[in-house]
């Protein structure tokens, strides 16, 4: 009696609330993405705009997943895709708080060598909105920070949905 008694720390959820879960927490991420661009004017840089895809693929994936299409199949590819998700945010959070470069494309890196011509070709091609500056943070955490951490619980949904009674 006591082995089938035994208590479970990670409640076993279906696939159905798994995908459901998983679809809800990136389209809150999106969704709070797009707030802070359009109702907060915070233009995104373009790291910004690389974390969003990963969103967008989980709802879809959600979405075909609850018609019935691969549920399982699904959640292992929104596991992927949480994985990728948090390697984005991890890297842009990286550039921001300055502990690796970003992409060239992305920072202002002026290099002056007298040329006044050279030099304001440079800042016009300088993005609006750099990669490696925190535009918003909450708690000492920039938006790239909460994006990886809170995608972490799209892998963990994710896994608990994939595993076995």
């Amino acid at each position: 009696m006591a082995d089938q008694m035994t208590p479970t720390f990670i409640p076993y959820i279906g696939h159905r609330l798994g995908l459901m879960t998983a679809g809800g927490i990136s389209a809150a991420l999106l969704g709070g993405a797009l707030l802070l661009q359009y109702m907060g004017g915070l233009a995104p840089c373009a790291l910004c705009i690389w974390q969003r895809w990963p969103h967008l693929a989980v709802i879809i994936m959600a979405f075909i997943g609850l018609r019935g299409v691969m549920p399982r199949g699904m959640l292992w590819l929104i596991l992927i895709t949480g994985v990728i998700s948090v390697g984005l945010g991890g890297y842009h959070a990286g550039i921001e708080y300055g502990f690796w470069a970003g992409p060239t494309a992305c920072t202002a890196n002026l290099a002056i060598d007298g040329d006044i011509k050279a030099l304001t070709q440079q800042l016009l091609s300088i993005p609006l909105t750099r990669c490696d500056e925190v535009v918003w943070s909450l708690f000492g955490l920039s938006m790239a920070s909460w994006n990886a951490l809170i995608s972490l619980d799209i892998i963990a949904v994710a896994l608990i949905s994939l595993r076995r009674i």
